[in-house]
């Protein structure tokens, strides 16, 4: 590894960046997102994300493998920064850094991008608010086996930091696609491709519908859940049964229950 650039000064320039970039709009104009923790780092070496910087903090280090990533983003390309304690403090976002911050550039995949197999199986999200949610929302895609998640008329944006860190990193393996919903729509029934609604009004039971085949569940928002133009054209509506006082499961819960449904039914 060679010599990095070593920056203790809290008025650095490169600091005050990093700081920007967890607002969107600083982070849309630069085309760049944070990616924090060595998880989140290792993963995006691992789909060969080209990371732009990283930059290091030894004294916030909770292991031993942290040299070794170090040197593989570098010959990977990415330039490494080490940064004072302090310094890194300033950056990083989590309550508990392991001083890992890297800077990876945005990326926008379309419909047409995506290769699917005969049999597709994936996750439509509405209007999703919270990005813990989104991060939550993605990283169970990735355990169902989804081919991809679709993300419809959104709210937060992908390339929060909140979503990188909730993913635990899963943004960068599952082929993720963001678009208005008559596009989505279109583009599935296109493909005959299958579309299941979750909402509490529907008659059948998430269980006692078939989600075998060309499938993909659709769900909808934290607060008002699916929109009318979503339950007007979906193919199935179905419900998750409720016992309790509660009317209905947090957005990530709900989908976690139902992905794995199908999981059931398709293995």
């Amino acid at each position: 590894m060679g010599s990095p650039e070593k920056i203790s000064s809290l008025q650095n320039p490169r600091l005050k960046q990093l700081v920007k970039l967890r607002d969107r709009r600083p982070r849309d104009e630069a085309g760049v997102f944070l990616v924090e923790g060595y998880r989140e780092i290792r993963r995006a070496l691992e789909k060969k994300v080209p990371l732009q910087e990283l930059y290091f903090a030894p004294d916030w280090f909770l292991g031993e493998n942290e040299p070794a990533l170090l040197a593989q983003a570098e010959a990977a390309g990415a330039r490494l920064f080490e940064l004072s304690k302090e310094a890194f403090a300033k950056v990083a976002y989590r309550e508990r850094p392991d001083g890992l911050l890297a800077v990876a550039p945005q990326w926008r995949r379309r419909l047409e991008d995506l290769a699917l197999p005969a049999t597709p199986f994936l996750l439509v999200v509405e209007a999703i608010e919270k990005p813990g949610n989104l991060g939550t929302i993605l990283r169970s895609a990735d355990a169902a086996g989804c081919h991809a998640v679709i993300v419809c008329d959104p709210v937060t944006d992908i390339f929060n930091p909140n979503v990188v860190r909730a993913s635990t990193g899963v943004l960068f393996s599952v082929p993720l696609v963001v678009d208005e919903s008559p596009r989505v729509l279109a583009w599935l029934r296109e493909r005959r491709i299958r579309t299941v609604a979750t909402t509490p009004a529907a008659e059948k039971i998430y269980s006692d519908v078939d989600l075998r085949g060309p499938l993909a569940v659709v769900m909808g928002s934290e607060q008002y859940g699916l929109s009318e133009f979503w339950l007007a054209h979906a193919d199935t509506p179905v419900r998750i049964p409720m016992a309790g006082q509660a009317d209905s499961l947090n957005v990530a819960m709900a989908t976690i229950i139902t992905l794995f449904e199908a999981v059931r039914q398709r293995s």
